[in-house]
């Protein structure tokens, strides 16, 4: 037992942030070296999935999360494997179960690392979002929480996504007053790698160009063109914020002026 609880702590210190693809690579080995050990047991399963997840193999990991929780119904009741099996069900484009994930997990985040907290509330918020206008006021709340806990990119991205829910939910006047005083600056941080993981971890990867149009709005309808116009090319064109997106790339028609300069900004679909 005490070689099985030794490898379980080395698989899990090699899943600690800052995360090293070459560690991280040995984790489903060690996994399994413990299964060997002690059969049967449910954290050998729990580990693997982590490691997979973080590894890009969303549908490998909900296997062994699956598997834990046949072993344990309990398995994932752990705010950390509870999250890795929130962003896994999203990866994997089951929303519905990550949807039910995140809002069981955000309860119990107060273990968590401040960054991980915020990351988790952002998640969870575009995740909600995504499901369509009945889960956009809880978007609110938990886009709310995440600019409360997040720093750097994370933050501004939550305000981006605070803005974008309460324009969607027809709460415009403070959508803009959200977006006050913010600059173009912020469109860097939008498309910075930790918040394209973090919008990857809920499933929505193509929300980026929403995000990164409704920071333009600030400048105007105009502005935002080409993010809107991407939204709508993609992914975005099919799912349940179409015709809002319609709606803001229509108002450009209607206040563009000749001669007037539009940001090029290349989104995620």
């Amino acid at each position: 037992m005490r070689r099985y609880c030794e490898l379980l702590a080395s698989g899990t210190t090699k899943l600690v942030e800052p995360v090293s693809s070459a560690l991280v690579q040995q984790v489903p080995d060690i996994a399994d070296a413990a299964d060997a050990l002690v059969p049967g047991r449910a954290s050998a399963s729990v580990l693997k999935g982590r490691a997979l997840l973080k590894l890009g193999r969303a549908a490998d990991a909900l296997a062994a999360f699956d598997e834990a929780k046949r072993r344990d119904d309990r398995a994932l009741d752990e705010p950390v494997a509870l999250l890795a099996w929130a962003r896994a069900n999203a990866r994997a484009g089951r929303l519905a179960e990550a949807v039910k994930a995140y809002r069981a997990a955000l309860p119990r985040t107060s273990a968590l690392t401040t960054a991980e907290r915020s990351s988790a509330s952002f998640e969870a918020g575009m995740a909600v979002m995504a499901q369509g206008p009945a889960g956009v006021d809880d978007a609110v709340a938990m886009f709310r929480q995440a600019r409360r806990d997040a720093q750097d990119s994370i933050q501004v991205a939550s305000v981006m996504a605070l803005a974008l829910a309460l324009d969607r939910a027809g709460q415009r006047d403070e959508a803009r007053a959200v977006l006050a005083g913010r600059s173009r600056a912020d469109i860097k941080a939008l498309l910075d790698t930790r918040v394209s993981d973090a919008l990857s971890d809920a499933g929505v990867r193509h929300e980026s160009d929403a995000l990164v149009a409704i920071a333009l709005e600030g400048d105007g309808p105009v502005a935002a063109k080409d993010a809107w116009r991407a939204y709508l090319d993609g992914a975005g064109g099919k799912g349940p914020w179409a015709a809002h997106a319609r709606e803001h790339a229509g108002s450009v028609a209607a206040s563009k002026k000749p001669g007037a300069k539009v940001l090029q900004v290349g989104g995620n679909r």
